[in-house]
C-alpha cells in the first residue's frame, strides 16, 4: 500500500480533530437534563452546549445550598393562611406544626411563597361567604408581615419583590385558590387585585361560576362559564396571573384560547406518570401551555408524584369510607382517628422519592425545555404526604442537588427557582401596564 501524501495526513488529522471536538459539545449537550430543549432553537445549538459545559463547571464549585442562598426561590403554592386559620401558631419563629415557619425558609433558602387564599368549595353554597374568607385570609397575611418586618415584606410586583431579596426579606405574595371569591362579579377582581391577589386559580375541587374543576364529575360549564370567559381577558389587562390548577382539560383549552399572556399552573405536575389523573396536566396540555410562554410548578404532593403512592392513598381511603360508613361516623371522629393509626401499622403510608420528584421536572424539561418549569410545592396544603427529602422549607437544597445530579447547569436551576416564573409575572405586568386603561 503506497503512503498517504503529507499534505493529505495533515487535513485527515485537522478534520479529525474538528469531528472530535464536534462529537464533545454533542456528548456535553445530551448529557445536560436541562439544556435548551426548545427545537426552535437549533440553530444556537453550538453556543448552547458551550454554555451549559461553562455553567456546570461553575456549579461544581458551588453547593446546592450555595445556589438555594444564592439565587431567589419562588415557591407559587404555600398554604400558610388557612392553615394558620385553623391553628394559629407564629410562623416568625419555630413552630410545632406545618411546613412553613421563618426559620425553617432562611434555611432552605425561599425568598418567595405565594400564600394562598384558600376559599373551599362548600363556601359557594352561600353567597358572600367566599369573598369574606378571602379579604379575611388577606388580613391575616398582611398582619403576619407587619407584625414582623424585619423578617417579612408583602411583595405585589416583580420590583418589589426583588428589592425586598436585596434586604434579606422574605416576601409573601398572594394567589387565590379558587375564584369563588370573586362572587361572579368583575369589580370584585379590581377588589382582590388592589388587596395585592397576583394569580387566581379558576376553581377548585367543585365547578363554580367561572370554570369546571378537575375533581368534579359534574362538568357544568362545559369548560369556563359565560363569565369565565369574560373574566380572562379583564385578568389580562388588570395583571392578574391566570392559574390553571384544578380546572377541567376543557377548561384549560378554552384558557388557552383567550388569554393574552402566558398562563401558570402554580401546583400541578405531570400526568405521564399518573395516568387517568385530571388534576395533573397531559404532555399535550404542558405543551400547549409552554408554546404560549406559561409555566408548570410542581406539586410537591406524593400522590401527584407517584402512582404507587396514589394507589396506597386510593386504597386507605376506599378502606376508611366503608369503616364510616359501616359505624355512621364522621372523619373527624376519635373512631375514625383509632381505624387510621391502626390501618397504617398494618400497612405503612407510601411516599415519592425525591427522584419521582425530580422525574417529573426531567420529563417537563425534555417535552418543552428547562424554560417551563418551576416550584409550586404544596407545602401545608397535601398534609402528610410530602416526599421523603422534602418534608417543609428547609427542604429546596435536597431539590437543588437532585437536578444537580441529572446534569442541570447552575444556570437551568436558577431559571427553575424563579427565573421562569418571574418571566412570565413581568409579561403579565408589561401587558397590563400597556392595557389598564383600555376596555
Amino acid at each position: 500500500m503506497n503512503p498517504l501524501p503529507v499534505a493529505t495526513f495533515y487535513f485527515n488529522r485537522r478534520t479529525l480533530s474538528k469531528l472530535l471536538s464536534l462529537i464533545l459539545l454533542l456528548v456535553i449537550f445530551s448529557l445536560s437534563g436541562c439544556g435548551d430543549t426548545n427545537k426552535t432553537a437549533a440553530v444556537k445549538e453550538k453556543n448552547t452546549a458551550t454554555e451549559t459545559s461553562k455553567d456546570i463547571k461553575q456549579s461544581n464549585t458551588l453547593t446546592a445550598n450555595d445556589i438555594a442562598h444564592k439565587y431567589i426561590i419562588v415557591d407559587t403554592h404555600i398554604d400558610v393562611p388557612y392553615r394558620l386559620e385553623e391553628k394559629y401558631e407564629d410562623v416568625s419563629q419555630t413552630t410545632e406544626d406545618g411546613n412553613f415557619d421563618y426559620p425553617r425558609a432562611k434555611k432552605g433558602g425561599l425568598d418567595v411563597l405565594f400564600m394562598s387564599i384558600y376559599l373551599p368549595a362548600k363556601l359557594q353554597k352561600t353567597p358572600g361567604k367566599s369573598k369574606e374568607l378571602a379579604d379575611h385570609l388577606i388580613d391575616l397575611v398582611e398582619k403576619i408581615a407587619t407584625q414582623s418586618p424585619d423578617k417579612f415584606a408583602m411583595a405585589p410586583d416583580t420590583k418589589t419583590l426583588e428589592a425586598n431579596f436585596k434586604k434579606g426579606l422574605i416576601s409573601f405574595a398572594m394567589g387565590m385558590e379558587n375564584g369563588s371569591g370573586l362572587e361572579g362579579k368583575l369589580e370584585n377582581l379590581q377588589h382582590f387585585y388592589d388587596r395585592g391577589i397576583r394569580y387566581i386559580t379558576l376553581a377548585h375541587s367543585k365547578a363554580n361560576n367561572i370554570s369546571d374543576s378537575s375533581y368534579d364529575p359534574e362538568k357544568l360549564n362545559h369548560g369556563l362559564s359565560a363569565f369565565g370567559k369574560k373574566l380572562i381577558p379583564e385578568m389580562n389587562r388588570l395583571g392578574v396571573m391566570v392559574d390553571v390548577s384544578h380546572i377541567s382539560d376543557e377548561a384549560f383549552y378554552q384558557v388557552m384560547e383567550l388569554s393574552q399572556t402566558p398562563v401558570i399552573a402554580s401546583h400541578s405536575s405531570a400526568r405521564f406518570f399518573t395516568p387517568g389523573f385530571e388534576r395533573n396536566m397531559s404532555d399535550e396540555m404542558i405543551k400547549l401551555l409552554a408554546k404560549h410562554g406559561g409555566v408548570i410548578q410542581i406539586n410537591f404532593g406524593s400522590t401527584f408524584i407517584s402512582q404507587k403512592s396514589a394507589d396506597d392513598y386510593n386504597t386507605f381511603k376506599a378502606a376508611r369510607d366503608a369503616f364510616m360508613a359501616k359505624n355512621n361516623v364522621k372523619q373527624d371522629s376519635p373512631e375514625v382517628e383509632v381505624f387510621v393509626k391502626a390501618y397504617r401499622e398494618k400497612h405503612p403510608q407510601v411516599f415519592a422519592s425525591m427522584d419521582d420528584v425530580i422525574a417529573h421536572f426531567k420529563h417537563v424539561i425534555d417535552l418543552v425545555g428547562v424554560e417551563h418549569v418551576g416550584i409550586g410545592s404544596d407545602f401545608d396544603g397535601v398534609g402528610d404526604s410530602l416526599p421523603i427529602g422534602l418534608k417543609d422549607v428547609s427542604a429546596y437544597p435536597n431539590l437543588i442537588q437532585g437536578l444537580l445530579d441529572i446534569g442541570c447547569s447552575e444556570r437551568d436551576v436558577e431559571k427553575i427557582l424563579s427565573g421562569n416564573i418571574l418571566r412570565v409575572w413581568k409579561q403579565v405586568e408589561n401587558y397590563a401596564s400597556e392595557h389598564r386603561q383600555t376596555r
